[in-house]
């Protein structure tokens, strides 16, 4: 290259000045949308931003006024026509500043053009002449000169052969080498890592096509002074007034504090993504772990206090010198995670002086270096810790506190030993701000363990136990919670002893999941065993438990002064929902032993399936009614005839829906599973939960399963009473031979007190016709009918009268006693339990 093609090229950067102006030194970078990617440190000192505060920021909000004419519509030039011009730019104060620009565009690796931009103050420059092609004045060659030498940004300059002519001094403490050393050297030639063969493969292509690189490269300057860098460098070609490419230009800009600010921009992003994709406590800490091993440390630890990790609060007495934990978590740059001293799910503890504990006194991260005293002391005392430091060439130490809503959970350990470099200040405030976004979830799944324990014993505690003692039906059940993050639902089931022998069945489901649904359903079971209790019918109860809903749902809405909503981020936000929203469905069903018959009555809950003793499924036809807490609309009983030996499959709709397949489906896979031999209760649940189970959706299931029975007509004895008091002496005489009959003697004197104040209080204060009757099945029955619908009540009798002891009388003798209403009066009766020997016989003769 010739003197004046050199001096002519250096003329780049100040063509558009003015004698005596200063040299352009502002190097900017903007890419193809307008925004700015790169920012020069003497761009700082030109127009007073730092950095951090216009990266990403559209370039146009950096000016004062519009581009010059000749800009406008040039903007996408051709790759390799540079742009010039003066333009006035905004400080960062507010005052105005005229520059002189020159944008050369440039194309990236991707093929995408972006501009080069060199600026500087000269609000004369457009009068300055123009250099030409014979070569500068003296005065324009020693400007050049200047410009080159003392420009900030380390820039050289390469001939058509790509070999170096000259480079600022900037340029050589890059490259470790004088400008002697290096001129008449290719890039390659000088340094063979492969940011330079790379560069050296750019400067060929930038020379042969005549158009602009920008490059993105990471790596030690070659003078191998301060560490791993990330470099920015525009390669700008250089052309002759005929638009020949005569040489090349390299500017190299540091941008390692806007790569580092990237990068844990990037972490932190990935971080809010994949940590918290669960509500598992275990599988949220290794997602932290995960997401730092490879990224910033080589091996993390996640370990909880022992007491969190019980399910406890926190309590830690200052006398203690060490503080428990316990390892949930850990991941590492090596397979198998060798450098761990603690298994995973293993137990431990920190000493008071080591970093962990010193993260959780102090409330935030702390770092440390192995040759800091607090480090060699705990690897002094801990012979694990210290094999490990030693064996893999630990060197640096990051711990920082899990803490969420004002409770310390944990520690989150960060190690380096294969990363070079040592942890610094940027590193320690990265650690903790994705340490706090997994403190968050980790706390979060905590609360919501904690709260699903709580469901499911106040659920399970509500549940029927096995092993009721009856004779009208064999039972099984089945209770699976849903395995969501909505929380355990409100689905009941239930079977109550009724009068006469007689079984209730229910099934219900409340709307919602968490502990207040779970509560809610408390509440409605109750409801319907106290209802169930007094004899209702099915469908009169129904109408009764509509109405308590509705009565809860009014109570529960927050209308009343000074009450106080719960908002958003609450721990009990989210858990009533709003006014209105509270409801149930639910189907109850009676079974009659003696007659064979069940009622049923639903609202708005799936109707029973019955299985036939062939094994035929029928679907009865149950009218499904409104739910629970719409009032006002009726509810209807339907009754149905089951052979003995039929088999009752009641459920909620969480056992047919699921994400692959409709409820319609589903019905259809449960009578498949139905069909077939007789099989006994539990096999029925395992069939059903065999063929719905795997794929249902995520609610619960809740399954209730009868085997029907019939009571053996020798168990039943019933005789019509006329209502006169000579009738109330034989009455005690047929009860006594029927007892002797049945083999309970020991009852008959018990029995016969119970029936003569049943039937005499009949007779004195009711209408025929009156009917006495005796069961035997687990128990001993005796009823009385009558034809009034007055039920009778027990009262208190003073000392001197002459009546009203009966029903106490009854009571004392009676292991329980009751009225139930009946379609031509009412029936009172009493029920006396039997040895255990004699009820078990009475349930194989009725099996």
């Amino acid at each position: 290259m010739r003197k004046d093609d050199f001096a002519r090229y250096r003329g780049e950067y100040q063509e558009l000045g003015h004698r005596g102006a200063a040299p352009l030194s502002a190097a900017i970078e903007v890419d193809a949308r307008g925004c700015v990617t790169a920012w020069g440190p003497d761009a700082t000192r030109v127009l007073g931003y730092r950095s951090g505060e216009v990266l990403g920021r559209s370039a146009r909000e950096l000016l004062a006024g519009d581009l010059p004419a000749s800009a406008r519509g040039r903007l996408r030039a051709r790759p390799g026509e540079a742009l010039s011009g003066r333009i006035a730019a905004r400080h960062r104060d507010g005052h105005r500043v005229e520059l002189t620009v020159r944008a050369h565009p440039l194309t990236d690796a991707e093929g995408e053009v972006r501009w080069f931009v060199v600026a500087g103050p000269g609000a004369a420059a457009a009068a300055a002449p123009e250099a030409d092609e014979a070569g500068p004045s003296d005065e324009a060659r020693l400007l050049s000169d200047w410009t080159l030498t003392q420009m900030p940004l380390p820039v050289a300059v390469y001939d058509a052969r790509a070999r170096l002519v000259a480079a600022n001094v900037a340029m050589t403490h890059v490259m470790g080498r004088t400008v002697d050393e290096m001129r008449g050297l290719r890039l390659r030639e000088m340094d063979p890592r492969p940011l330079a063969q790379e560069v050296d493969r750019l400067q060929e292509q930038v020379l042969r096509t005549g158009e602009g690189v920008r490059h993105e490269g990471f790596g030690r300057a070659m003078s191998g002074a301060g560490g791993k860098r990330a470099w920015v460098i525009y390669l700008i070609p250089v052309k002759n007034a005929a638009g020949r490419v005569r040489g090349m230009s390299a500017v190299v800009l540091d941008y390692t504090e806007q790569h580092w600010a990237r990068r844990r921009l990037t972490i932190v992003n990935e971080a809010s993504v994949r940590i918290g994709t669960t509500l598992d406590v275990t599988r949220t800490a290794q997602e932290l772990a995960d997401v730092a091993v490879g990224r910033f440390a080589d091996f993390v630890t996640v370990d909880l206090l022992d007491a969190i990790y019980h399910g406890q609060e926190p309590v830690r007495s200052r006398a203690s010198r060490a503080v428990d934990f316990r390892r949930i978590a850990h991941q590492s740059v090596l397979e198998g995670c060798p450098e761990a001293t603690v298994e995973v799910g293993g137990a431990d503890s920190w000493p008071e002086y080591s970093p962990p504990a010193q993260a959780l006194a102090a409330g935030r991260g702390v770092r440390h270096a192995v040759r800091d005293e607090e480090f060699r002391r705990w690897t002094g005392e801990e012979p694990r810790l210290a094999e490990s430091v030693r064996r893999y060439g630990i060197h640096s130490v990051m711990a920082v506190p899990m803490s969420a809503r004002g409770t310390t959970l944990g520690v989150a350990v960060f190690y380096r030993h294969r990363t070079r470099e040592p942890f610094d200040d940027d590193d320690l405030l990265l650690a903790e701000e994705i340490t706090a976004r997994a403190a968050v979830c980790v706390d979060n799944a905590r609360r919501y363990t904690r709260e699903r324990a709580v469901s499911l014993a106040i659920q399970r505690s509500m549940l029927p136990r096995q092993g009721m003692r009856q004779a009208a039906a064999s039972i099984a059940s089945r209770y699976l919670p849903a395995g969501t993050a909505a929380g355990v639902g409100g689905d009941w089931f239930d079977v109550i002893r009724l009068s006469g022998a007689r079984i209730a069945l229910v099934v219900g489901d409340v709307v919602g999941h968490g502990v207040h649904a779970v509560a809610t359903m408390g509440r409605l079971r109750t409801a319907v065993r106290t209802l169930a209790d007094i004899g209702l019918p099915p469908d009169e109860l129904l109408t009764h438990l509509d109405d308590l809903v509705l009565r809860l749902d009014e109570e529960e809405s927050p209308t009343q002064e000074g009450e106080v909503l719960p908002q958003a981020g609450d721990a009990t936000a989210g858990e009533k929902g709003s006014t209105g929203e509270l409801g149930a469905t639910c189907l109850y069903g009676v079974y009659d032993p003696i007659t064979r018959t069940a009622s049923f009555a639903s609202a708005g809950h799936p109707a029973p399936v019955v299985v036939a003793p062939d094994g035929a499924v029928t679907l009865p036809n149950v009218s499904p009614g409104p739910p629970l807490g719409v009032g006002g609309l009726p509810f209807e009983t339907v009754d149905l005839e089951l052979p003995e030996g039929s088999t009752l499959v009641l459920y909620t709709d969480g056992l047919l829906r699921s994400a692959a397949r409709d409820p319609d489906e589903g019905l259809a896979v449960l009578c498949r599973a139905l069909a077939g031999p007789a099989e006994s209760p539990d096999q029925v649940c395992r069939s059903v939960l065999g063929a719905l189970g795997p794929e249902r959706g995520g609610d619960d299931i809740a399954l209730l399963v009868a085997r029907t029975r019939t009571l053996d007509p020798g168990s039943v004895a019933t005789r019509d009473v006329p209502a006169t008091p000579a009738t109330v002496a034989e009455a005690r005489r047929w009860t006594s031979r029927q007892l002797a009959d049945w083999g309970l003697e020991e009852a008959i004197f018990t029995t016969e007190l119970v029936v003569s104040e049943l039937v005499t209080n009949a007779i004195r204060h009711a209408s025929s016709p009156i009917q006495l009757r005796l069961i035997h099945d687990t128990g001993l029955i005796c009823e009385v009918s009558d034809a009034s619908s007055t039920a009778p009540h027990m009262r208190r009798a003073r000392t001197f009268d002459e009546g009203g002891r009966g029903l106490l009388l009854v009571a004392q003798l009676s292991q329980r006693w009751g009225t139930r209403q009946t379609s031509h009066g009412k029936v009172i009766w009493a029920e006396q339990s039997l040895p255990v020997g004699r009820a078990d016989a009475a349930l194989s003769i009725s099996a």
